[in-house]
């Protein structure tokens, strides 16, 4: 009588109830084990999701703030009267014009007592004066008149006729700016309920004020001097971004001439050319250093370089356009790189087969592949200068310059530091709405250079 070797768990495998016991228990835990994961994705969605959702909250919430604040700041409280040049306020005399046989001292002599006279004229009378011309019920209110528009706007009316003497005995529609407390008394940007000692401004003066915007004599309008102005503490309602602007300019148009053609080169060289030793794995290692280093290291290298050992001018676009290059250089040596390894290697080896030789396989065939990516990388290393501050501010550019600068070597500052500056003015209740301004002039221009890489990477690009 055999005995069988079969265990009795091994006879119940085979038993069909039991078989399909274990199926089930199979299915039911890969079951789970799907529902597991589909929860697990559902999840890792959901948080992806939110994080998007939440930075995109953050950024809107800052972009709103920005254009709350900023956007009134393009409106300014002005008055448009017509100015009537008095001959007898301005009675310095016809400008001096130099006769047959006279002297060029005795001219110059002449032209400056003339320019003295001039100085000493009553200005703002002219300007008051076309206030009670407007309305004749403020000829009791004259002393108060003169509070109401901002110091520069007399000088203004001198430059106008020393450029134009023939404006003597006419009258012209002329448009002033009201003083900045005027501007902010207006706008609301002060609580009208503190008491007269807490307020910038006098009882009657902020009648008046009120009493002129309801007759329809003092207005918002578009302020285009902040464009076109330079910064100015003795006239803040004047101040402006144009100095700025200029020099920012010149910083970025030096950026681009040097670190452009200085960074595409190197990257160049380095991916096609260079041979793979311990020298060009150092050169390799110090860029992505140098390309880490706080902006704030290459204001103290300018500083050091530019204006100490140099003697560059302090506070001039030409020394802050060298620095800004020496930090942008290691982003488009980066990112001109990453281009040219994107160019797949077989265009190299069709054009070498083809007998082409080094230098016109680089040139002909692999830069045009990659200019796209040359130009997205150059475009964002010169928005991001457009935007830095610190090493700025190491080389000078934070002094106040009230002109605008016509070259690279005169004195100026930039975009973020007037911003900076702005932002600490003790007439903060004026200049809050201006420094938002002066940002979204700079955000609009880092934006428009973002859409033009943009713009430039799908006009270029070629798909192999």
């Amino acid at each position: 009588m055999s005995t069988s070797n079969t265990s009795p768990v091994d006879q119940n495998v085979f038993d069909p109830r039991v078989a399909a016991e274990l199926r089930e228990k199979r299915k039911a835990k890969i079951k789970s084990s799907l529902a597991k994961r589909h929860r697990t994705e559902k999840s890792f969605r959901f948080f992806g999701f939110s994080a998007v959702v939440i930075g995109l909250a953050f950024v809107a919430l800052l972009f709103g703030s920005i254009l709350y604040k900023g956007l009134p700041a393009f409106w300014q409280a002005s008055m448009k009267v017509p100015v009537y040049f008095d001959p007898q306020i301005i009675d310095a005399g016809a400008k001096p014009v130099q006769s047959a046989g006279e002297s060029p001292a005795h001219y110059q002599e002449r032209y400056i007592a003339w320019q003295t006279k001039m100085g000493m004229v009553d200005w703002d009378a002219l300007i008051v004066n076309a206030l009670i011309a407007k309305d004749p019920a403020l000829a009791d209110k004259r002393d108060d008149l003169g509070s109401l528009y901002t110091s520069s706007e007399a000088y203004r009316l001198r430059d106008m006729v020393f450029k134009n003497p023939s404006l003597i005995g006419k009258k012209e529609d002329i448009k002033f700016l009201a003083d900045a407390n005027v501007d902010v008394w207006l706008t609301g940007n002060i609580d009208r309920s503190l008491p007269d000692e807490q307020q910038q401004l006098s009882p009657e003066i902020r009648q008046l004020a009120d009493s002129l915007k309801a007759n329809g004599i003092i207005e918002r309008t578009f302020n285009t001097q902040l464009f076109f102005n330079p910064d100015s503490r003795s006239s803040p309602a004047t101040a402006g971004l144009a100095g700025a602007f200029m020099g920012s300019l010149f910083m970025m148009l030096i950026v681009i001439f040097i670190s452009i053609p200085i960074g595409v080169a190197s990257a160049v060289y380095l991916e096609e050319f260079a041979k793979q030793n311990w020298l060009t794995d150092v050169i390799e290692v110090n860029i992505n250093n140098l390309a880490a280093v706080p902006s704030i290291v290459f204001g103290l290298l300018g500083a050091s370089i530019f204006i100490g050992w140099m003697h560059l001018p302090i506070s001039a676009p030409l020394v802050g356009g060298l620095v800004l290059s020496l930090m942008t250089l290691p982003t488009v040596i980066i990112t001109t790189r990453a281009s040219l390894k994107a160019v797949p290697p077989s265009i190299r080896q069709a054009a070498l087969g083809l007998g082409a030789s080094r230098v016109q396989t680089v040139f002909h065939h692999v830069l045009p592949l990659a200019l796209p990516g040359i130009l997205t990388g150059a475009i964002i290393g010169v928005a991001q200068a457009l935007g830095e501050t610190a090493p700025l501010l190491l080389i000078g550019m934070s002094a106040f310059v009230a002109n605008i600068p016509s070259s690279p070597l005169d004195q100026s500052t930039a975009l973020p530091v007037q911003i900076f500056l702005w932002q600490g003015n003790e007439l903060r209740n004026f200049f809050e709405g201006r420094t938002a301004a002066a940002i979204i002039v700079l955000l609009a221009l880092m934006i428009g250079l973002n859409s033009l890489a943009i713009w430039l990477r799908k006009k270029f690009e070629v798909r192999w």
